[in-house]
Formats: structure tokens, sequence, C-alpha cells
């Protein structure tokens, strides 16, 4: 069976559609930095992402940040001032390192060329707990030396062929001024022509692309040179941000400059999070929480620029994607994110080429460390590889098919290749409104959310199964794989014992299970009431 070829199969009596689902969530996932990439836990986690969910490309910053040692104008033997070389050599022992053990689980890089060197930085200012430096560099000839050497040793370790499978993204977030850069605008569009020109002058196959912007916003903070904050008051204090204008960050200039200079793009790229932060006159920052659709109709404005653009046929990374932008965000831990990111998916698998979720672990050090197992990391895993109620999402969602058989507002019901139908139901409250999940900077505040109701009824009949087949049912909520708030009844423990962590991984993964058959007529009933946030998937078991 097939929904192509077999008219057998029935939906609820009607034949189902027939058309393709893109998973957009497993394409590629973020990580930190590059240096976290050499440690086992983020290795282990990262190999469980790509037999679990799938994840074919991993995206991270700091492929050249000073702790990866690839760039050296000077060399230090641990005593006395560093010793100036007579011309910059490249060394790839650690970049090696980790390359390697990305493209051994099948997996591949989607290359984040940044930051920049200290020796090539025309400035020493630092970002995160890492001191990651953002500035130009002070020799763009030098820079594109690097790039070069950089690619051409990847060419030469992986093979040609291989490489031109890897997405170049030029910077993060140039936008954020001071923080991600601290040149203007258009001393990041030069680095974007220069590195663009050096990757098509080694390979005109390889993929190219940017800006790597931050968020959509409603006003016009970005729209000059720097980083305006002043602008950012009457978002701040409007009564009801949402009705603002929300609009991507550097997409249409970077659009006309390229144009203008016949420079290439292969894919833009930018970041999507349904929070933002503004700030008031009086300096006062403000969380805004977006529409829970603000994913999808931030997509469907992208896809209209770009189909009006000199560059038609760009693909479309959302390189960040999140409940919200902060690393220290408790949502990220519980079921309302899980529910909240299953529903936005679905919604968007037709809308992107990728839509990569920021980040698969929490072993993440923009601010060093988490305070505690349960610090609202971005990871579907938590430090000690304890699975979050969004990682079981993720892998319900790997299992549908390829092919979309009924998608309604509350899930979607896929054929598969082998003769079977796979499907993914949630609860996303009612009550909620247009409401999304927003943010909260403790568990607790995160409870404001456990009332919301009422429960639904999920209830199909699909026809043409297989008579006797038997479809697993798996269910997570409140009460199944809430693991931070088993957490958050121990007392909120910081450090865990051995036995605590056991336990917490029992508890993280003891989902709701049943089993469903194909009666002899070869129909499925599904009847089944979901509680408020629940998620389930119906897949055929394993034989």
């Amino acid at each position: 069976m097939s929904v192509v070829t077999s008219p057998a199969l029935m939906i609820d009596g009607r034949v189902p559609a027939d058309a393709p689902l893109h998973h957009v969530w497993s394409v590629c996932v973020g990580a930190g930095r590059a240096n976290e990439a050499l440690r086992a836990d983020w290795q282990s986690h990262f190999r469980e992402a790509v037999t679990t969910f799938g994840a074919r490309y991993v995206r991270f910053h700091g492929l050249f940040h000073d702790d990866m040692f690839v760039y050296r104008a000077s060399n230090g033997g641990g005593f006395g001032p560093p010793t100036p070389l007579d011309k910059p050599v490249y060394t790839f022992a650690y970049v090696d390192k980790v390359f390697d053990a990305i493209l051994d689980t099948g997996a591949r890089p989607f290359v984040e060329l940044g930051f920049m060197p200290r020796e090539l930085a025309t400035q020493t200012e630092t970002l995160f707990w890492w001191k990651a430096h953002c500035s130009p560099p002070n020799d763009m000839n030098a820079w594109v030396d690097l790039v070069t050497a950089t690619v051409l040793h990847w060419i030469e370790r992986y093979g040609r062929e291989e490489v031109r499978t890897w997405p170049f993204e030029v910077w993060n977030e140039p936008n954020l001024v001071p923080h991600f850069w601290t040149g203007t605008r258009t001393q990041y569009f030069e680095l974007y022509e220069a590195t663009a020109r050096a990757l098509k002058a080694i390979d005109p196959g390889l993929k190219v692309g940017g800006p790597s912007s931050s968020v959509f916003v409603p006003d016009s903070r970005y729209d000059g040179e720097y980083h305006d904050r002043s602008v950012e008051a009457a978002t701040a204090e409007a009564p009801d941000p949402e009705v603002l204008p929300w609009k991507p960050v550097w997409i249409h200039e970077l659009i006309a400059y390229c144009a203008e200079r016949e420079l290439p793009i292969d894919f833009f790229s930018t970041h999507l999070y349904p929070t933002d932060y503004a700030f008031d006159t009086q300096g006062v920052g403000r969380a805004i929480s977006r529409d829970r659709d603000a994913t999808r109709n931030d997509l469907e404005e992208m896809r209209r620029i770009i189909a009006a653009s000199p560059y038609p046929d760009a693909d479309l990374h959302i390189t960040e994607w999140s409940t919200s932008p902060s690393s220290r965000d408790r949502m990220h831990d519980t079921v309302y994110a899980a529910t909240y990111i299953t529903r936005a998916f679905l919604q968007a698998h037709a809308l992107a080429d990728s839509i990569s979720y920021w980040t698969f672990t929490d072993v993440f050090e923009e601010g060093g460390g988490g305070i505690g197992p349960f610090h609202g990391g971005f990871g579907f895993v938590n430090e000690q590889g304890i699975h979050k109620p969004t990682f079981h999402a993720m892998a319900m969602l790997h299992r549908l098919g390829e092919r979309i058989a009924l998608q309604t507002e509350h899930g979607i019901i896929t054929s598969t290749t082998d003769d079977a139908i796979a499907a993914v139901f949630f609860n996303y409250p009612d009550s909620m409104g247009s409401r999304s999940v927003g943010d909260a900077t403790s568990y607790v505040q995160t409870r404001r959310l456990a009332g919301e109701g009422p429960a639904r009824r999920i209830s199909h009949s699909v026809a043409g199964l297989i008579p006797g087949d038997t479809y697993a049912v798996e269910i997570l909520d409140q009460d199944h794989g809430n693991v931070a708030e088993a957490w958050h009844r121990l007392g909120e423990p910081l450090n865990l014992s051995r036995q605590q962590v056991a336990d917490l991984q029992r508890i993280a993964d003891d989902l709701s299970t049943s089993t469903l058959t194909v009666n002899d007529d070869g129909v499925l009933a599904i009847d089944v009431t979901l509680a408020p946030w629940a998620v389930m998937s119906i897949s055929r078991a394993t034989p």
C-alpha cells in the first residue's frame, strides 16, 4: 500500500490526500561552539540525535576561535611572550577531530564561518564566557587566505564531492552590534562578498549564504549601519506588540548589495524565535511573546521575499529556532515546549529547506555551564544526557512517513514505505487562543500553563491496512515523561547523585504506551482522548 498507488487506503471514509512531507526538523540541528564538540558527552548526545531523530547536519559557532588553534601568526612556548612567525600558519588538528566525529555518524557539518581569530581581529572586546572575537578582520586578504586554506584542507581530507554538500554560512547574527559583530552592516556585506568570492574561486559548486540575521523585528532598530536602540521603545511600550509589522533583518539589504555586485546567494539564512526583547526609553528590557503562529507567518514572508528577488531559486535555511533565544529559559525543559515545537514544525514543513533547532544538547557554554540539571538550556537532552520532553517530540516526528495522507489542525497521518501509516497528534489547548508558550525564568513560572485545557478527542478510521498489523501508541504528557516536574518535586537539587540521575532518566523515558491492532477488514480505529499538552505518536510496531 501507498497513498500514491493504492486506492484502498481510506481515512474517515475518504481517499486521503497525497503530498510530500519534508522532515524539516531533522535536516539540521544546532550546537554551541566547535570546541564543545571535542567532548565525549557532546559526541554521545549527537550520535543519539542522528540515530533517534535523523539529524543530518549540525551547525555551531567558533570554528576559527582561538581554542581551535587554526590560525597562528605567532608561536608561544608557554613561557614568555609569543614569537611572531614569518607568515601565518594553519593547523587543523582540533577541527579534524570535530569534523571526523560528525562525519563518522553519517551526518555532515553546516559550516558557519566565524568567529575572528584574535590575531586577525580589529577589536579586542569579547563575547560569552569563552571570549569570542566578533570584529571585522584587520586584513581582509588574510581572512580570505584563512577561509581558502581551510576549505582546501577539507577538500583534500574529505573529497570535493563531499565538501560540495556542506552549506557555508558567513558569520552569525551580525546585526547584533556590538555583540556578534562590532562593525557596520556594510562591513559585514564586505566580509560576505570577500568570503563568497573566495569560496566560488575554489569551486563554483560550493554553496554560500547569509546573512544569518537574528529574529524578525517590528521596528527600524537594524535599518541603519548600526543597531539603534532608540527606536525600540515603540515595540517595548506597545500594548499589543503582535499587531506590529514584524519583518526580517538585513534580508532586503543583502539582496540589493549582492544583486548590484553580481554576488552569489545560494541560500538565505536567518533566525526565527517567537519571543523578542525590546528596550523602552528608560533602557528597561521587555520580553515579548509573539503569536503561536509567528514561525509560520515569518516563513511565509521570507518565501515571498525570495520569490520576488533576483535569487528566486535560493534555498531558505533557518539556522536557529526554538521557543526562545535564551539559554536560561525554563520553558525549554517542559512538555509545553514539546507541544509547541511539534505544532510549529508541522505547520512549517513545506516553507523552509531546514529549521535548525537551537540546540540539540545542553552542553552549551555561552554563559558558562548551566546552574543545575534543568536550568532552561536549549537542548533536547540535559548535561547528564537525560531526555527532555522535546527529545521525545523529535523522535515522534522522525517516525513519520514521507507522504501526507491527512493533516489537521491537531496532527498528521502519513503513509510509510512499508505499507503502513505513522501519525503524530497533539493537544495545544484551546484555552491558549493565539498565545505561544512564552518564556519563564524559573520552573515554577512554567507551571502557569498546567491548568490550560480542555482535553481533546482524536478520532480517525484508517482503512486499507494489513489485517492483524499492530501499531504502537506512545503519549507524552504532564504525567508521562515530564522530567522537569519530577526534578521540581525532588526540591530542584543543583547537583544530582548518581541514583537521582538514574531515577530521572527512567522518569524521562516513561511515556504512556499501548497498542492498536488493524481489524480483519484492514481498518485501524484511532479513538484517543489527549490531555492538555499531550503529544502522541502512532507507528507500526516492530515485528
